[in-house]
């Protein structure tokens, strides 16, 4: 488990699903965790209990999830630590309870959602750091960062629509790109999904 600032932490686990032939993403997913004071923030975790635990100092859990595909560990901390888990609106069927939540809500933590791409996914912003959590609509790794790949398009997206619903977030701040496939970016973040965003 790496800190990337105080209180703000990152570390990869392989994902039990994953097969050779997925395509666009790696075996090893990245999940976060905030200190939030009174509470400890998970964000699309993929993590063991003992160790979630021991960060914790048996301080509340809340989980945060950027998509229906990163439930991830989710269940197994709903058990132990009885964690709560919030969810895109419209969300359902995770095999765990959720509080759904909608874009520009409060969520614990001062955490703010903001938009995805799609209506059931959403970025994460994480005032305090001035970080952006990213789920499937983003990916990092061997390519740079970069949106999904053209496989992943639903509803027959492009990525020219995709990248217009994304162009709000250039409106925020940011000094650090957290994606939950690839590294966190910590340096010229927001250049960086300027860049992403406006490819020509």
């Amino acid at each position: 488990m790496d800190e990337l600032r105080p209180g703000l932490w990152t570390w990869t686990a392989p994902h039990p699903e994953w097969t050779r032939d997925a395509e666009g993403w790696e075996r090893e997913v990245r999940s976060y965790a905030y200190d939030a004071g009174d509470a400890l923030v998970l964000f699309d975790p993929l993590v063991s209990a003992d160790e979630i635990g021991a960060l914790a100092e048996r301080r509340p859990i809340t989980i945060v999830l950027t998509c229906r595909w990163h439930v991830r560990s989710s269940p197994e901390l709903v058990r132990r630590f009885d964690a709560t888990v919030h969810a895109p609106v419209g969300v359902d069927g995770l095999g765990v309870a959720t509080m759904p939540y909608v874009l520009g809500e409060d969520l614990p933590g001062d955490v703010e959602p903001q938009g995805g791409g799609y209506p059931d996914e959403a970025t994460l912003w994480l005032r305090e750091h001035a970080a952006l959590v990213v789920g499937d609509v983003f990916l990092g790794g061997e390519r740079g960062f970069h949106v999904q790949p053209d496989s992943w398009l639903t509803d027959g997206m492009t990525h020219d629509e995709l990248r217009r619903n994304l162009r709000p977030l250039l409106d925020l701040p940011v000094e650090m790109l957290l994606p939950t496939h690839g590294n966190p970016v910590l340096e010229d973040a927001h250049a960086t999904l300027e860049r992403t965003l406006d490819p020509t």
